[in-house]
């Protein structure tokens, strides 16, 4: 079993040593050993499907099964038969006899992922096991036990959820038992460069090249707001490895984190005022078109009528603007977000 120490950079496989996450590892410690059904909340890409395998982990039922299921992932029609599983001919295709996570979780725990996306009349049906630790298999009549730990988790807020009709308020306080709340990643920026090295390492014994990051990039990525949490974070590492050659450098990184004010809000115009340069607004004009497009160049100059060298001057200028001089790195992956790269590839990036 893998160490878990709030002293040192991580705890299991979670990372960070901000006080934000030290409550959690905190909290993770003193209930992991529990049998309490334990309810997480936190927005899309904060790592809850990883605090829940914390859990078990550091759970008296590590040796059994870990079983997890999106609650949001799954047709209506399918969800009830994969909670309950089946009896033979109990429904058209019913083949066979079919056991679900309520069996297979046994002993162990059962993960429900997303779980105000349940239909609500299986809330109810779910509200049932939790009270009466049985269940019955669909097309079934002897009631089964349940020896199985209860995690659940949504990005939704419960209280905001049980107004809009998506999570009935008896299973709520049901399942909250215990609720582990994760933050956003940009309430807890001092954790980012830790995570960021920490999914590059990830990355690189993955692909079997080290690569580092520059001071620089590493600055931006802490600056950045994460609007999709750890998630976004290790996406965009992986794409700025693929596209490094030994530096991940600011040039490498996504356009939306280097450029966040190119990013344009969808059915808003490009803010231009009076007083302001043709070059200012053409400037913001190309980022928000560049971006629109994800950093395809090609669409980007087709859209706005100018040719691709034309395009890629101007992004040069602009990175001599934003960072106060060119580097022999910038010039080599001017861009490193974009599809296409005018020019010959430079040494630095062969063989990648």
């Amino acid at each position: 079993m893998p160490h878990h120490g709030i002293a040192k950079n991580a705890f299991g496989e979670l990372v960070g040593t901000s006080q934000l996450m030290r409550e959690v590892y905190d909290h993770i410690s003193r209930v992991a050993p529990t049998s309490a059904t334990v309810l997480i909340v936190g927005e899309s890409g904060t790592g809850k499907e990883l605090v829940a395998r914390t859990l078990h982990d550091l759970s008296r039922r590590r040796h059994g099964p870990y079983i997890a299921l999106n609650c949001s992932a799954l047709s209506p029609m399918l969800i009830e038969s994969e909670l309950f599983g089946h009896e033979r001919g109990s429904f058209t295709g019913a083949d066979r006899r079919h056991h679900g996570v309520f069996e297979r979780a046994m002993r162990g725990t059962l993960f429900l992922d997303e779980v105000t996306e349940m239909p609500a009349e299986l809330q109810v049906k779910l509200l049932r096991v939790l009270e009466t630790g049985t269940f019955t298999r669909t097309g079934g009549e002897t009631p089964l036990a349940v020896d199985v730990r209860f995690l659940a988790a949504t990005n939704r807020r419960p209280e905001e959820a049980i107004k809009q009709g998506k999570l009935r308020e008896d299973l709520y306080y049901r399942l909250k038992v215990f609720q582990l709340s994760l933050r956003r990643l940009r309430d807890r920026p001092e954790d980012v460069p830790l995570l960021a090295e920490h999914f590059l390492a990830q990355t690189a014994a993955l692909e079997g090249q080290t690569k580092q990051f520059t001071p620089d990039a590493l600055a931006m990525l802490t600056a950045y707001a994460w609007p999709g949490n750890v998630r976004e974070l290790k996406n965009a590492v992986y794409s700025a490895y693929i596209l490094a050659g030994s530096e991940i450098t600011v040039a490498c990184l996504p356009v939306e984190i280097v450029m966040p004010e190119a990013t344009p809000v969808p059915g808003c115009n490009i803010p231009v005022n009076i007083g302001m340069t043709a070059a200012e607004a053409e400037r913001r004009l190309i980022l928000a078109t560049l971006s629109h497009f994800t950093g395809n160049q090609s669409k980007t100059a087709e859209t706005l009528g100018i040719s691709l060298k034309t395009l890629y001057n101007r992004l040069q200028e602009y990175r001599v603007q934003e960072y106060g001089q060119r580097t022999a790195s910038t010039d080599a992956r001017w861009d490193c977000q974009t599809k296409e790269r005018p020019g010959p590839q430079p040494e630095a990036a062969s063989g990648q």
